[in-house]
């Protein structure tokens, strides 16, 4: 038990740094991974030794976001952040493109953020995304060729086209 729960302890940091990246907002994301360790360490007995702890958490943390989408709670608002957000570099144009690229995630559709951020966040594999999520990996790969190219399109600042033609 001391080991799995040291295990646990140590993904708590990936699963910070997806909920952030997920929600956005500080407090929401601190109380999705909260909700995540909790229910984790309550069904530890439940996880098969061997397998990947950090997949099992993020499978947790997936069920625990979409029951919080389905059923909202009362919304609140932080009065103030005192936390500031650091880049990779301290420059002003560093800090721009890092607010554009949390814009951007901000407006892809939650399906296509969470397998990006999976995928390129926290380096799974598509198969380990496909169990994660509990979908197969053929909609893995095009919610992730979606997520890329609305990427794309949205941090060039290009106003997005659509397939679809107008017919008369």
């Amino acid at each position: 038990m001391q080991n799995e729960g040291a295990q646990l302890i140590a993904c708590i940091p990936r699963l910070r740094r997806y909920a952030r990246a997920l929600l956005g907002a500080k407090p929401e994301a601190e109380d999705l991974v909260q909700d995540t360790v909790e229910r984790g360490w309550s069904r530890l007995s439940s996880w098969r030794s061997g397998n990947d702890m950090r997949a099992w958490l993020f499978s947790i943390m997936h069920n625990i976001h979409i029951d919080q989408v389905r059923n909202p709670s009362i919304q609140t608002v932080e009065l103030a952040d005192n936390l500031s957000v650091s880049g990779p570099d301290s420059t002003q144009a560093g800090g721009l493109e890092i607010r554009d690229m949390e814009f951007a995630l901000g407006l892809l559709p939650v399906e296509q953020r969470e397998i990006l951020l999976l995928v390129v966040l926290e380096e799974m594999t598509y198969q380990e995304v496909a169990s994660t999520l509990h979908i197969p990996v053929g909609t893995v790969m095009s919610r992730l060729s979606r997520a890329r190219e609305r990427m794309r399109v949205l941090l060039k600042g290009c106003p997005a086209t659509s397939p679809l033609k107008v017919v008369k």
